[in-house]
């Protein structure tokens, strides 16, 4: 029997090395991902492979007994199992199912109305990275129980560890189990988990099917993409030459009426509890035979025209795995989708068991190249449009090892919210299916939605907006509605909310709080200014990068600029001020030609943002007399926009008209931030209008449509911290703090008056506003005519470099010249990346590297000026007895 492994290890030089049984549970393949190179791809899983469904649901359960041996029945009943989407879905339910006693929850990337994020992380090396925790209770990750995390495969363990910081930052806990089906960490990464729980003090243990590691020789990435450029060139001459004719058309679709269980979840997207788990056993024989009679039930008339699966198929997919299927029997297929995997996968054990010949998949969003070879995972490929209206947009969508396998039947399982016309088009999942199996049915679970989201209000205008009832128990019993299998929801019962607090303060404004004009900004914030915030920097890193702080919970002591530092930036100011002017007047103007006949409400994003917004309400009343109201907000990377801050501008302003301001941007973190907290806010409090564009002086990462210029050059105000934005400290958010109808604070640093320069930078940059005011005219008329779309080139830079040095998280990654003197003068840099030639702009740069002893490296191909690598393994031996940075072995 050909290893699956074999096509790819022979062109690649790829290895696996570890225990025995690896090479029957995993293949190769290659990836279509600028990130990674191959692909493992699981015999057990049921994802990208068919495989019988006892096979697939028995490896969690068997993994779930193992767990439970290793917690006892105590801990077990205590515990949490959380999966991750898309791939680990079914397999984190079935490792629940195997602890018998735990709540499931997985991963989403589908934001669902109504409710509430409990969370987020990042996947780096995924084509689709942003993962959302959405329990129906929030009470269901807060518990102190042992939280057991399940992944199909351990490749760096930069996932959980993601998601470990995330979470215990937010719901410490004394022990969490990471379970896999294989371990394939290098030496270099298995260090990482035990490091974390030393830094902690909780237990992590490790459970897995099996364990290795893939040997990947150098420059494999750059091969790997080179060799799918070539394979898919080879494909495409091959499907324009003279073929065998496609295969006809299949019978039109069945669908059946699953009479799926009323209030049950269709997964744990929200939650699935052992009560949930009884309910489902109990209706799977009734359900199971339901399909089976529609397999039964003579075809109906041909379906839509065929359409084409790459590569064509003459042998079918592996089936070692799976083994010889009995001739006697129809050979059916259950295909899940996406993250749809659990319910399909015990419909296919419920088939399996009375007795019919199954496999069972899914679909994916996983972009995979498909060779028609043996020796290869991934031998064909469907393709079809995305048909459950993603948040994320449009896109191809993939079932892999289904065309030319040799089904008799396919049994297409999806949630209500992706039973859309795009399914049923002449180019959807539907038609692609029956081109080639001759007998599809169609089986709709009706997608949960959890009770209890708010009544949207009737008018825009702010009075008082209600929000949920806070649970009444401790235990975890959600209720929810589910939609029918129609796809049409049922109107949720909604019990009346309490009335949240309408009386908000007015903003904090100058001289009381801040060095600017009273006119020039409002601070929608409270003032911390008698609350001792301050950390050293070494002391708050070390918190932050273990998870036991969230950086917005303390402040870095303020940077008090030597005098060669302060001639630096006074320097730097009059180079510059011309340039900073003309952006200003592009941004601004930009503004003002979109929202053509509105008067905009500027809300700048502190503090960062804030002098920028000053600059732009100056320039909007110098060229055309308008008195432009701008206010300043606090956003939190992790924790979102403040929201109180939004119900008082949507109480006082059109949302409409609100326009949101920041200085530049690095790789985007915040345009994502603000986006995903509008859309959370707008659900939750049934407020809607706000725009979440961010209009900003320097887009280097082009991140957004409304900028002043591209380019990543100085602007002084980045040289500083709150000496240049007012005296104001950066943002804090801190429970003990901020209560539920309190602003973010804030401190005021009234002692450092005499030191002071941010209405000297204003008052620089606004002098110049005559000498640009004919550039900037001709600059907006060029750019509005021009494709702004954003290219997101920095994002793919900052994950380029995060594998390439070994860091593995992007958030310790900051590019621009902006970030990288934030990593310099707040946090623990480890070295600086310098593009060669950008001298410029990088002497303020250069004395703070000097000044903290941190090395510069000058590279080439760089989309920024420099960028700031903060120390990716901090604790404060790290730095030495001077406080400077040790360069990392």
């Amino acid at each position: 029997m050909v290893w699956t492994g074999t096509w790819v290890a022979e062109r690649l030089g790829v290895e696996l090395i570890g225990d025995e049984e690896l090479p029957a549970l995993l293949g190769l393949a290659l990836r279509r991902n600028p990130k990674r190179a191959h692909l493992l791809v699981s015999s057990v899983l049921g994802k990208h492979v068919p495989q019988r469904p006892s096979v697939v649901y028995g490896s969690g359960l068997d993994l779930g007994r193992r767990v439970r041996a290793l917690l006892g029945d105590e801990e077990a009943a205590r515990a949490v199992v959380l999966g991750y989407a898309e791939t680990a879905t079914a397999l984190g339910h079935a490792v629940a199912d195997g602890l018998g006693l735990a709540p499931y929850l997985h991963s989403t990337r589908r934001p669902v109305a109504g409710v509430a994020r409990a969370g987020g992380f990042e996947e780096s090396h995924s084509h689709a990275t942003s993962h959302l925790l959405l329990p129906e209770d929030p009470k269901l990750l807060a518990g102190d129980g042992p939280l057991v995390l399940v992944d199909d495969e351990f490749s760096t363990g930069n996932t959980v560890l993601n998601t470990v910081r995330a979470l215990h930052a937010r719901y410490p806990r004394d022990r969490y189990v990471v379970v896999a089906l294989v371990d394939m960490r290098s030496a270099a990464d298995l260090g990482r988990l035990d490091a974390f729980a030393a830094e902690t003090g909780a237990r992590l243990d490790l459970v897995s099917a099996a364990a290795g590691t893939v040997r990947l020789p150098e420059g494999v990435l750059e091969r790997g993409q080179a060799l799918v450029a070539a394979q898919e060139r080879q494909d495409a001459a091959a499907a324009s030459a003279p073929v065998s004719p496609t295969p006809a058309p299949g019978a039109a679709p069945v669908r059946i009426a699953l009479d799926w269980p009323e209030g049950l979840p269709d997964g744990g997207r929200h939650g699935f509890t052992p009560e949930h788990r009884t309910d489902l056993e109990a209706a799977l024989p009734a359900m199971a035979a339901r399909i089976a009679e529609a397999l039964r039930t003579p075809a109906a008339a041909p379906g839509p025209a065929p359409a084409a699966f790459e590569p064509a198929a003459a042998a079918g997919p592996p089936q070692a795995a799976s083994g010889p299927a009995p001739s006697s029997k129809p050979r059916v297929l259950v295909l899940g989708f996406e993250e749809l995997m659990y319910a399909p996968l015990r419909l296919g054990t419920a088939l399996e068991e009375a007795g019919h010949d199954v496999r069972y998949s899914t679909t994916t969003r996983s972009p995979v190249l498909a060779v028609d070879d043996p020796g290869y995972a991934i031998r064909t490929r469907l393709v079809f449009p995305a048909h459950d209206d993603p948040a994320d947009g449009p896109g191809e969508r993939y079932a892999y090892n289904v065309a030319g396998a040799g089904f008799d039947a396919v049994v297409a399982v999806v949630d209500s919210t992706a039973d859309t016309p795009a399914l049923h088009a002449p180019d959807g999942l539907l038609a692609r299916l029956a081109a080639h199996i001759p007998r599809v049915v169609l089986a709709v679970v009706p997608s949960y939605t959890p009770q209890g989201t708010p009544h949207a209000p009737t008018s825009s205008s702010y009075a008082s907006t209600g929000t949920p009832h806070a649970p009444t128990s401790s235990s975890y019993e959600p209720t929810g509605t589910p939609h029918t299998s129609t796809g049409t929801p049922h109107a949720p019962t909604v019990s009346e909310a309490p009335e949240r607090s309408s009386m908000l303060p007015e903003p904090l404004r100058g001289p009381a709080f801040s060095s600017y004009a009273p006119e020039e900004v409002g601070w929608l914030l409270q003032d911390l200014s008698d609350v001792e915030l301050e950390a050293p920097t070494e002391e708050r890193e070390e918190a932050i990068q273990s998870g036991g702080a969230h950086y917005a919970e303390s402040l870095p002591v303020e940077y008090q600029p030597s005098e060669r530092y302060q001639e630096l930036f006074r320097s730097a100011l009059e180079s510059s001020a011309t340039r900073i002017a003309r952006a200003v007047g592009v941004v601004t103007e930009t503004v003002l030609e979109e929202r053509s006949g509105r008067r905009p409400v500027l809300v700048s994003l502190a503090r960062a943002g804030t002098p920028v917004g000053v600059l732009m309400r100056r320039w909007a009343q110098y060229r055309h007399g308008l008195d432009l109201p701008h206010y300043a907000v606090s956003i939190v990377r992790g924790r979102g926009i403040d929201a109180n801050a939004l119900r008082w501008l949507a109480a006082h302003h059109d949302p409409a008209d609100v326009v949101f301001v920041d200085g530049w941007t690095g790789k985007g973190a915040i345009t994502r931030e603000l986006a995903d907290a509008i859309a959370e806010f707008e659900t939750i409090e049934g407020i809607t209008g706000f725009d979440p564009e961010i209009a900003v002086l320097a887009d280097p990462g082009s991140c957004v449509r409304v900028h002043g210029t591209r380019e990543d050059f100085l602007i002084p105000s980045a040289c500083l911290n709150s000496t240049v934005s007012g005296l104001i400290s950066r943002t804090v958010l801190r429970a003990d703090l901020v209560g539920p109808d309190d602003f973010h604070g804030a401190k005021f640093y009234r002692e450092l008056a005499g030191a002071d320069v941010s209405v000297d930078f204003l008052d620089a940059v606004a002098a110049r506003f005559d000498e640009v005011a004919e550039t900037v005219d001709t600059d907006v008329k060029e750019l509005l005519a021009t494709d702004r779309t954003p290219t997101w080139e920095g994002w793919a830079a900052v994950e380029r470099i995060s594998e390439e040095y070994g860091i593995h998280d992007v958030n310790l990654v900051k590019p621009g010249v902006g970030e990288t003197t934030r990593v310099l003068l707040r946090r623990v840099p480890w070295k600086i990346l310098a593009k060669r030639g950008a001298d410029a702009d990088l002497a303020h740069i250069r004395l703070l590297a000097e000044q903290r002893g941190v090395p510069i490296e000058e590279v080439d191909e760089l989309p920024y000026s420099c960028v700031g690598l903060i120390h990716p393994r901090f604790t404060r031996g790290a730095t030495g007895a001077d406080g400077k940075a040790v360069v990392s072995q």
